[in-house]
């Protein structure tokens, strides 16, 4: 990870050294953001093809599959992956959960919004949307771990998708528009999700298109 996409502070904060600042430390001793940036992408993709393929939850989610899934991916990588993150993060500005109220925020992000809208079977449309809009901004706002939350946040959306027999999303409008996405996750900080909505509508059309 090119270590400046967020600010944070801490002992998880701690950059690889020789990076200059801008690879987190890791168990390769990757120095090259654009190094780490692929190999990412590439044990992600692994993740996918384990988790859609091998070991899909065609059941109810918990925060423990995020943990293990989290770890699956970047437990080669980083000492603290599949842990909740111990470092404060902003991005732009904008502050996601302190780190000290993440253990308590994952047991109502479960308990409120996983065990309501998970497993995503027999849903309409509009049922799908509505849980994968809500369940993506609670917890992109949550921001549970140092590393790949976003990635695994999407994760959970085609995992989601899947359960009610469609297909992963498009994310393509979204990386195209990363201002419409970020303003739909800050609207949800007041329980406004129909920017979401909106966003996962278009991701859904994309891909059954």
């Amino acid at each position: 990870m090119a270590a400046n996409r967020y600010q944070a502070t801490g002992p998880q904060a701690e950059c690889q050294p020789g990076s200059n600042g801008r690879v987190l430390r890791n168990r390769a001793g990757i120095t090259d953001p654009a190094v780490m940036d692929d190999l990412e992408a590439r044990l992600l993709l692994r993740l996918y093809e384990r988790i859609l393929r091998d070991q899909f939850p065609n059941r109810r989610l918990a925060v423990a599959d995020l943990m293990g899934w989290h770890h699956q991916w970047l437990g080669n990588l980083y000492d603290w992956a599949g842990q909740p993150r111990s470092v404060n993060m902003s991005k732009d500005g904008f502050h996601f959960a302190a780190a000290r109220q993440i253990p308590r925020l994952l047991d109502e992000f479960e308990r409120t919004y996983l065990q309501r809208h998970t497993p995503c079977h027999d849903v309409s449309h509009d049922a799908l949307v509505e849980a994968i809009a809500v369940c993506h901004v609670e917890l992109i706002l949550v921001h549970p771990f140092r590393e790949g939350n976003g990635r695994l946040s999407r994760l959970l959306a085609d995992v989601m998708a899947v359960q009610a027999g469609r297909g992963p999303l498009d994310y393509s409008r979204w990386d195209a528009d990363k201002t419409a996405y970020f303003s739909a996750i800050q609207c949800g900080v007041g329980m406004d999700y129909a920017p979401m909505r909106a966003l996962v509508s278009v991701a859904l059309s994309g891909r059954d298109g």
